[in-house]
């Protein structure tokens, strides 16, 4: 990368997560104004919860655990095409199967729970103000952070058994690293979305709801395309984004 474009996206970089944490703070209806200190144990437990997920899987399959990620790493060369299809699936399996283990886990809590959106919140995202232009802007500028940022802290050392060519992935010493950027993403980003970022994060969430909940269920299916399609096209901008400016 020229040294130029390098100060320029680096300081981008920095003044967007820095600005974003300031709005997040003190504008009226994000996330992180309503929700107050709630709003800091939520975006650090999802910061733990990616970095013990990339600890996990890291060695074997390079921890993508977002197809936003596996596609990004695709467009830009890194991951072979031909694993998309089963890292997806498993991707959003086991977004499905999490979600199955906390509703037993928490069921005398969720009986307990008048509030159904409440209940719906605790699976899947909602935004803190409805508006699906800004709403998918939103999370497809935090998604194009999350994918672009991986890049450089990815590190090119992980072999799929029966695949000749190395694939790009995340390895278990970048773990920490990797949650750390979830975490000051939902910070700075998060306020206006919940931050899903990750397709597999919502519609596996929101699936599992859906069907637990039955005639109780809100699962608000209009929305749950921005959550989805969003963060896919986010990581596959940042991957071709990538590919040009390095």
């Amino acid at each position: 990368m020229n040294s130029i474009i390098a100060e320029f996206i680096g300081t981008l970089t920095m003044m967007s997560l820095g600005l974003g944490v300031v709005a997040n703070l003190n504008l009226k209806n994000t996330y992180a104004n309503n929700e107050g200190s709630k709003w800091m144990l939520l975006t650090s437990a999802w910061g733990f919860a990616v970095f013990f997920g990339v600890i996990v899987a890291g060695q074997f399959s390079g921890a993508h655990l977002n197809p936003a990620v596996t596609l990004g790493m695709a467009i830009s060369n890194k991951f072979a095409w031909s694993l998309v299809p089963v890292y997806i699936i498993t991707q959003i399996l086991g977004s499905i199967f999490a979600s199955v283990i906390v509703y037993i886990f928490y069921i005398d809590h969720i009986k307990a729970t008048e509030n159904e959106i409440t209940i719906k919140k605790c699976f899947s995202t909602t935004p803190a103000i409805r508006n699906f232009k800004n709403n998918f802007f939103s999370e497809f500028v935090a998604s194009f952070f999350l994918v672009f940022l991986i890049f450089f802290i990815a590190k090119p050392t992980i072999k799929i058994e029966g695949i000749e060519t190395l694939q790009y992935g995340i390895g278990s010493m970048e773990s920490l690293p990797v949650g750390i950027l979830v975490w000051g993403l939902g910070m700075s980003l998060g306020g206006t979305t919940g931050y899903a970022i990750n397709p597999a994060r919502d519609l596996g969430p929101r699936i599992i709801y859906t069907l637990l909940r039955g005639k109780k269920a809100k699962p608000d299916w209009s929305y749950a395309w921005i959550p989805a399609m969003a963060p896919i096209v986010g990581g596959l901008i940042a991957g071709v984004v990538y590919v040009y400016t390095i």
